[in-house]
Order: structure tokens, then C-alpha cells, then sequence
């Protein structure tokens, strides 16, 4: 049986989503001086690059970017941040991943994070899929989709144009 690749979101859907999500994140921390975007490596930090630039144009907030390196296939290994601990502490936070699949990366993520005073925490994430083991949600989502379990969707940001589709 041969596999089917159903477009879910194409590179104009994309640009689009990441510019909502941008203005989203600046109306939750409109107050704040200073953001984290902090992005789950690999496709959720080429995520975090797109809405931080869509941010800095949208906004007056210096937001720092911070690159998230997750094992996800051992999440329970010690996480490591392209930044210190004191560069985010008693800041505002957002944790950005690509897809929310099972929660397993996001709340892995979340517990790092958790380790150290923050003045917000939220997450985002592109593609929510609503088959989470875990009690985690994305406070900004691109688009929520309801999938089978043997499906599968892959997010493409790393060369244009940018697709996310369904397998």
C-alpha cells in the first residue's frame, strides 16, 4: 500500500500562522521589555527563528532567541540551552516546537524550564495534534488537527517553500 503526502499547510499557510503566532506572543508580554523565544532544536528552532524575527518587526520587546537541545528518544537525558539559566531568570518565556504530538518533548522542555523563577511561561507550536500522553498544551497553535495514530505529520521549515503535510 503506497503512502499519500496530504498538504496541510502550505508555505503561504505557514508564513501566516507565524505571523499570527508573532502578534500573539507580543499581545501575551506587551508589557514585558525583555522575551525568551526559546525553540526545541531542530524544527522548533527554525520556528523560533521565524516568529522572533516576525516579532522584532512587530514590536519594541528585545526578545533573545535560545536554542533547546532535547534527546528525543531518551527525554529524561539533561537538557541543554544555548543560553545560562541567568540569562532567563525572572524573565517572560515562550517554549516553541514544531508539532505537538504525544507532549513528551513539550513537558520534558516545560521541566527544564521549571527549574529556575520565571516571570511568564507559555508554548507555541505550529501543528497541535490532540493525541497527547501527557497533561501539556500549546497556549499558541498554528492550526489543531485530529489525526489517527498511524499518521504522521512532518514540518519542512528548513528550506523554502516551507510545507507541513501528512503522512
Amino acid at each position: 500500500m503506497a503512502l499519500t503526502k496530504n498538504t496541510i499547510l502550505s508555505h503561504k499557510e505557514i508564513e501566516h500562522k507565524i505571523k499570527r503566532i508573532a502578534y500573539q506572543i507580543y499581545e501575551s508580554n506587551a508589557n514585558e521589555t525583555e522575551l525568551i523565544i526559546a525553540g526545541i532544536e531542530n524544527n522548533g528552532y527554525l520556528l523560533a527563528k521565524k516568529i522572533k524575527s516576525n516579532l522584532d518587526k512587530i514590536s519594541d520587546i528585545e526578545s533573545t532567541l535560545c536554542k533547546v537541545t532535547i534527546n528525543k528518544a531518551v527525554p529524561t537525558e539533561p537538557i541543554k540551552t544555548s543560553i545560562s539559566k541567568e540569562s532567563y531568570t525572572n524573565k517572560s518565556l515562550v517554549l516553541i516546537d514544531d508539532v505537538l504530538n504525544s507532549g513528551s518533548t513539550l513537558i520534558y522542555g516545560i521541566k527544564h524550564f521549571l527549574d529556575v523563577p520565571l516571570k511568564q511561561f507559555k508554548t507555541a507550536v505550529l501543528v497541535n495534534r490532540n493525541h497527547k500522553k501527557y497533561p501539556v498544551k500549546a497556549d499558541f497553535k498554528g492550526i489543531s488537527l485530529s489525526t489517527s495514530l498511524f499518521e504522521h505529520v512532518h514540518v519542512n521549515l528548513s528550506k523554502q517553500p516551507y510545507e507541513a503535510y501528512l503522512d
